[in-house]
């Protein structure tokens, strides 16, 4: 079957294919497109970069990015982007070759997007949380040619210099570079806004979480996947991944791409406060490319989030659980003082939201004037792309979806018990696999194809891919997601899920964040422990936390045997916490086993 075949029988699919040709608008669309295929000289290789640099013409004045009082339009935006292209140009890169970016949200990191995608040349995009010998070895992991780095970043680069040979080239964005290093902003001052020879290719690259390790770099092989041979695609169909590509579709669909519209500017306003590396913050950069205007924040304030939504109409923005708590912990009549009516869709991901946190954000927006609720979420790996969406309606017909990580919608998903070797019935849970339409062209770099196999479950000849996940599927095909098979604690032989001890102690009102792992026991094994973040100004003590532990429901093994108190948890903005860093003081001088 055609994939426009497959695509009538998907009417999900269908709005969500036709989503962006609404936010571009039908007039914008043959003006860009006429502009085009006459700079293209119809050529089919060259239509796609000219269709981009047409679009950007035919928004002219129209806003594109506002970082502070700096408010560049789409016009600007590709004077600067074609100076980039030529920049990477003059310094030898082509088509292939990488250049990583170790940058702040701010309007560079769109130009050097935008660059890379023209001229089909990659961005590794580097986390700036990370150490300097962890950020060595994924350099190395993508062996760029050269790095885009902010400078207040230079005193993570300055050490590992000697360890990162492949890049030859430096470029610094602010202050003065060192020795041997380019200014950003010089380099771009003396260049030509003029398209270099390429081909366009998505630029970003991202790596893996890296909750568990540092983090690996990525690649989907796009030729494997369009290959005739179903051996080359891991034995999945072609038919089979374009089916599955369709229903990644659908979440245009559900997010409501195609009816938002600024009363003002008449498109999607964006606000993005994760950190631009992150492969789930791609979401807030999506509308940027439907004509979207986009606000990055260099760095998340939860009031400045809710000022920035008031002050530039924001009505559509990604974020991770962490950013909706403190923005829900600011004091009422900080929250009471910003108009948020004009938000339509919060994307939230990156890492479980409690449900209460998502019924109380949208009870926040509707106080302040959204006409519906907001929150939607997704659940999602860099590797495997879109697998599930919750949406308002779904949990409006049904609050106990409140608890879910929404339905089944952009792939095959299945709930594996291992111990049987068999498919567990509806509500029980098990290892959660699915076939999505990129694992089986997933790629880590240094890592072979046997290694790679070893990240699936063969199942009646067919390869499912394991992501280490503990959950259960309703009878509605509503995904909930209990645990990782890494953090699971096995105590006395029962197996317990530290997400619902945490959300069970999240409940507590002087709790501002938790982290529940393993720690030994003699008689026991291994048993949980609660490392408790208390908000500022709030004092509990253990006895107070168990008390409340009993009252919403825990009892026996699930109910934590330690209880320690920490200033602050190393969770970053994209929800991320190093719980093995947390694991390591109690297990120092034990061996831990599972």
């Amino acid at each position: 079957m055609s994939a426009l075949a497959q695509l009538r029988k998907m009417p999900e699919a269908r709005k969500g294919a036709l989503a962006p040709l609404r936010q571009v608008g039908l007039l914008n669309g043959v003006r860009t497109l006429t502009k085009a295929l006459i700079r293209s000289r119809f050529d089919r290789n060259e239509l796609p970069r000219q269709f981009l640099l047409s679009f950007w013409d035919t928004l002219g004045s129209r806003e594109a990015i506002i970082d502070g009082n700096d408010r560049i339009t789409f016009a600007q935006f590709k004077d600067r982007v074609l100076r980039l292209a030529d920049v990477l140009h003059g310094l030898g890169l082509k088509p292939g070759d990488r250049f990583a970016e170790l940058l702040y949200n701010s309007p560079v990191w769109f130009e050097a997007m935008a660059a890379g995608t023209l001229t089909g040349i990659n961005m590794p995009m580097l986390n700036w949380h990370l150490r300097p010998n962890e950020l060595a070895q994924c350099i190395n992991a993508a062996q760029p040619q050269a790095l885009l780095v902010d400078h207040e970043f230079l005193d993570r680069i300055l050490p590992i210099r000697d360890q990162i040979p492949s890049v030859k080239h430096y470029l610094v964005v602010g202050g003065e570079p060192p020795e041997g290093m380019h200014s950003y902003e010089a380099l771009m001052a003396r260049a030509q806004p003029v398209l270099p020879p390429g081909k366009l290719d998505m630029a970003p690259r991202p790596y893996s979480g890296g909750t568990t390790g540092t983090p690996k770099y990525m690649n989907i092989n796009r030729e494997r996947l369009a290959s005739d041979s179903d051996a080359d695609r891991r034995g999945a169909k072609k038919e089979d991944l374009i089916r599955m590509g369709l229903m990644q579709l659908t979440a245009f669909h559900y997010y409501k791409l195609g009816e938002i519209s600024d009363p003002i500017t008449g498109n999607v306003r964006s606000l993005i406060p994760g950190p631009l590396y992150h492969a789930g913050v791609q979401v807030g950069v999506l509308p940027f490319f439907v004509g979207g205007t986009v606000v990055p924040m260099r760095k998340f304030t939860a009031e400045g989030f809710l000022q920035l939504i008031q002050d530039e109409r924001i009505n559509w923005t990604f974020v991770a659980p962490t950013m909706l708590e403190r923005v829900l912990a600011l004091p009422d009549e900080i929250k009471a003082k910003y108009n948020l009516a004009s938000m339509r869709t919060i994307v939230c991901a990156a890492a479980p939201c409690p449900p209460q946190v998502k019924r109380e954000i949208n009870a926040l927006f509707r106080r302040q004037g959204a006409k519906d609720d907001v929150f939607h979420e997704y659940y999602a790996a860099s590797e495997t792309g879109l697998v599930t969406i919750l949406a308002p309606e779904d949990y409006q017909a049904d609050p106990k979806r409140y608890d879910s990580v929404g339905k089944v919608r952009g792939c095959e998903v299945g709930i594996w018990n291992p111990d049987t070797q068999s498919w567990c019935p509806t509500g029980k849970e098990g290892k959660v696999i699915m076939r999505t339409p990129t694992v089986y062209g997933l790629e880590y770099a240094g890592v072979d194809e046997a290694t790679m196999r070893k990240n699936f479950l063969e199942i009646n000849n067919e390869l499912w891919y394991d992501d280490g996940l503990i959950g259960y599927l309703d009878a509605d095909g509503f995904l909930y997601l209990t645990s990782r098979v890494k953090e699971m604690i096995i105590t006395g032989g029962v197996n317990l899920f530290p997400n619902e001890i945490e959300h069970a102690i999240k409940l507590h009102p002087k709790v501002a964040d938790v982290a529940v792992v393993r720690a030994p026991d003699k008689d026991l094994g291994e048993v949980p422990a609660a490392v408790i973040q208390l908000k500022e100004g709030q004092y509990a003590d253990a006895a107070e936390i168990l008390a409340h532990c009993k009252e919403v429901g825990l009892y026996g093994f699930k109910l934590p045997k330690i209880i320690d108190f920490v200033d602050q948890l190393p969770r970053n903005l994209a929800g991320k916490l190093p719980k093995k860093d947390l694991e390591a003081r109690y297990w120092e001088g034990v061996a831990k086993h599972g």
